[in-house]
């Protein structure tokens, strides 16, 4: 080891390594998937390996920043590799770069760094990537524990403390992952959306200046969209206030007001179907077959016998056609 400990001599290769991920985002509720994520990189024997699990959920839920608080409590750094449809082998790996000299450098990918100092590393969004990425990797899933440079000649072993884990969302991707690596990445954690609680202390802690009204406002909202099968995540929740604070403070001497403000973010963030929840879920409901409450904008702000309720204006409008 040389460079202040940066690069690393294998097979006679110096290898450049990478930054850990600059991240200390805490986690809030769902404590169970914690522990199970945590018991995944433990080993009872010297004889033991850990496992390699995946996280299933929809976008935004928090699955990276599930993997950066079990990092955090192993007090190992953390490296991401985001995976996409482009990744190639060598970019996992080790990658060749024209240095100033003309000569060759090989860096090293954010997994090589973490299998070589013994860190964490997350595949993010897993399922993005090709079946030739994902067999460069099947060697390091395994008993093996090592991954083989083409590009440096070179064959790299993981360090002992070395762990991994990938994230997958649960949408259409763009490749399918080959159920010989699937057989590799186990078991299978699945995080679900957080209650209310839970869900108003994630965005008290991304937002802690903003309006205890703003924020019961858009958690009233996401808790319904979770309801009704909607996958808007606190993520989503976080974007709303933000640009509604944001709209809020552009004019001082003549701000927006609040809930026009939220109504205009949230059209703004999540697309002007998200204004009425309940035609979302009927659109979803006729697409899948489910059966659910319809929930409109209406709802956060008005009882459902308020005369002043946009359904109920539209009923009266009926009787009176009628």
């Amino acid at each position: 080891m040389s460079d202040g400990g940066r690069t690393r001599q294998i097979g006679g290769v110096t290898l450049h390594l990478g930054e850990p991920a600059a991240t200390d985002q805490g986690w809030i509720g769902q404590d169970e998937v914690l522990k199970q994520l945590s018991a995944c990189w433990l080993t009872v024997d010297p004889r033991d390996r850990p496992l390699s699990p995946r996280l299933i959920g929809p976008p935004g839920i928090g699955k990276t920043t599930l993997a950066t608080a079990a990092a955090k409590l192993r007090g190992r750094p953390l490296y991401i590799a985001q995976c996409t449809a482009d990744t190639r082998p060598e970019d996992l790996i080790v990658t060749p770069v024209l240095a100033e000299n003309g000569k060759i450098a090989y860096h090293a990918s954010p997994l090589v760094t973490a299998m070589l100092v013994g860190g964490v590393c997350v595949l993010d969004e897993g399922n993005r990537m090709n079946e030739k990425s994902w067999a460069s990797l099947a060697p390091l899933l395994d008993h093996r524990r090592y991954v083989e440079s083409i590009v440096a000649g070179i064959t790299i072993p993981a360090d002992p403390e070395f762990r991994i884990c990938v994230t997958m969302n649960e949408d259409e991707s763009t490749y399918e992952v080959p159920d010989y690596i699937l057989s590799r990445l186990q078991p299978t954690l699945e995080l679900g959306f957080p209650d209310r609680d839970d869900e108003m202390a994630i965005l008290f802690y991304h937002l802690p200046f903003a309006e205890p009204e703003l924020l019961a406002l858009t958690v009233e909202f996401l808790q319904e969209a979770h309801a009704l099968k909607l996958d808007f995540s606190p993520r989503d929740g976080i974007h709303i206030v933000r640009y509604a604070l944001k709209r809020m403070a552009q004019d001082p001497e003549h701000p927006l007001a609040r809930d026009a403000a939220w109504r205009e973010s949230l059209a703004k963030v999540l697309g002007p179907e998200a204004v009425d929840l309940g035609a979302l879920a009927r659109r979803k409901r006729r697409s899948m077959g489910g059966q659910h409450a319809p929930f409109g904008l209406g709802d956060l702000f008005f009882d459902p016998d308020d005369p002043l309720h946009p359904d109920v204006s539209d009923e009266d409008d009926e009787d009176e056609d009628d």
